[in-house]
């Protein structure tokens, strides 16, 4: 017999299209546009996997999620959705879904996804919980769907996140965002950064010291695991540990016991572990700077922030979000005109979240008049040494020209090695921009996908580099 999938969807388009791939796969493909038309069909048959929209014609899809768990507790249910938060993301695990798609999505693995969930038989989900307020990561773009996904499939477990990407991406807010919506919300959430740690009390600072083990010790101290127990731990900028100090924190990892500098006694310690850096560690690695086997013990589950010039469409509503935080802190409270959200959209944001949020924080302060215009951001921008000109509008030409000048190519390769200089950043914002997804970035570039794969091997990127999971 095969398989029954309940499409629940009210755009008659992205019905077309699911029910077109789920048939070809072998389903047989039921369709409801609302609620009360899914409940019917779900008391008039069985079915072996259910895709639902979050937004009906009457009401929500994921609301009364736990309901239709409760009532049909081995069928999996697949979320699509256009609320593409991660309150939307969390809200679909929560609810037990097997999976989650932000729209739009790829055919291919919501297909795929529908045939694993159907085959799974009996896969039991989380019972809903209550929604935590003040989830820390705001934005909707793709990238960022992207680590909303990986955010919700380590929630229910313990595994180490290593998460990656440039200062200010906001790395500290994942692990923030992992602590807060996961198991472990009602323990402690204690954060250190290794970089800001003199080497020589860097090993008492994470695991404690006796009275007496060093000069200045004069009584017991509790270090940062301790500290953590029972909660999470966040070892920020993880790639400038010294080298002794990665030695005990492996040895810690692998037993789940620390040692105070100074004292004998074993200490069993209960913490997840969540590590960042904006380093490359496979260098550090190379030249022996920092331990493979940390690495790996590290990098179970890697989530990688993007920049944020690479999430087209997050920046005003973080700004918005920002002015908001700014009037909780006891700034004056501003809203931000059009024109300001636009020159904002155009910066590089070369400090990325963080530098977007000092920005507005002076704005809220210095701002003469209740709306921030756009004059003010221009203002503040020409103070920080940032030009206001649109990144759009940077002078390429006089950029590659200057490159030329100073780059040497043996005679018959200067036109193809240029040109292959170009592609290589074109093709991995592409990549970058689409999770890896060959056939998205083909038509984000308006060339063919056999085109881009062919040009990919030969420039020796492997789209595999930014795949999230």
């Amino acid at each position: 017999m095969g398989r029954k999938a309940l499409l629940v969807e009210d755009d008659n388009a992205i019905v077309t299209v699911i029910v077109a791939g789920l048939e070809d796969d072998g389903f047989s493909v039921a369709v409801r546009d609302s609620v009360a038309g899914r409940d019917a069909a779900l008391a008039a048959a069985d079915y072996d996997v259910m895709l639902t929209d979050v937004m009906l014609t009457d009401g929500d899809g994921i609301a009364t999620l736990g309901e239709v768990r409760q009532k049909y507790p081995d069928m999996p249910v697949i979320i699509l959705s256009a609320q593409n938060t991660l309150d939307t993301a969390v809200r679909a695990t929560d609810g037990g879904a097997f999976e989650y798609f932000p729209k739009p999505f790829d055919l291919d693995e919501v297909v795929r996804a529908a045939r694993q969930a159907a085959d799974s038989h009996g896969i039991k989900g989380i019972a809903p919980e209550d929604q935590p307020e003040g989830l820390p990561l705001i934005g909707r773009s793709q990238p960022m769907q992207e680590v909303y996904r990986l955010i919700t499939r380590v929630l229910r477990n313990d595994l180490t996140v290593l998460v990656l990407g440039e200062s200010g991406t906001g790395k500290e807010l994942v692990a923030e965002a992992i602590h807060q919506l996961g198991s472990r919300k009602t323990g402690p959430f204690v954060a250190v950064n290794t970089a800001a740690i003199p080497r020589e009390l860097i090993e008492s600072e994470l695991f404690g010291h006796e009275k007496g083990a060093f000069t200045g010790a004069t009584a017991r101290n509790i270090g940062k695991f301790e500290q953590a127990n029972g909660g999470t731990l966040f070892l920020d900028e993880i790639g400038d540990m010294p080298a002794e100090a990665q030695t005990r924190l492996l040895r810690a990892l692998q037993s789940g016991r620390i040692r105070r500098v100074g004292g004998n006694e074993e200490i069993e310690v209960n913490v997840r572990i969540v590590a960042a850096t904006n380093r490359d560690l496979a260098p550090l690695i190379a030249d022996g700077r920092f331990r493979e086997d940390l690495y790996y013990r590290l990098n179970v589950v890697p989530i990688k922030l993007p920049p944020l010039r690479e999430r087209a469409g997050d920046v005003e509503p973080l700004a918005r979000h920002f002015l908001a935080r700014a009037v909780k802190e006891g700034l004056p409270q501003r809203t931000l005109s059009g024109d300001a959200a636009r020159l904002l959209n155009k910066q590089l944001w070369r400090g990325n979240v963080r530098e977007l949020q000092n920005l507005i924080y002076r704005a809220a302060l210095l701002a003469r008049e209740d709306e921030i215009d756009a004059g003010t951001i221009a203002g503040l921008l020409d103070d920080r040494g940032f030009t206001t000109q649109p990144a759009d509008h940077t002078d390429l030409a006089e950029t590659i020209a200057q490159w030329l000048a100073r780059t040497e190519f043996p005679d018959g390769e200067l036109y193809d090695g240029a040109l292959a200089e170009l592609e290589r950043p074109v093709f991995r914002h592409a990549l970058s921009r689409t999770g890896g997804n060959q056939l998205k970035a083909a038509q984000m570039l308006g060339i063919n996908r056999n085109t881009l794969r062919k040009r990919l091997g030969e420039l020796g990127i492997d789209p595999e580099h930014f795949t999230h999971g």
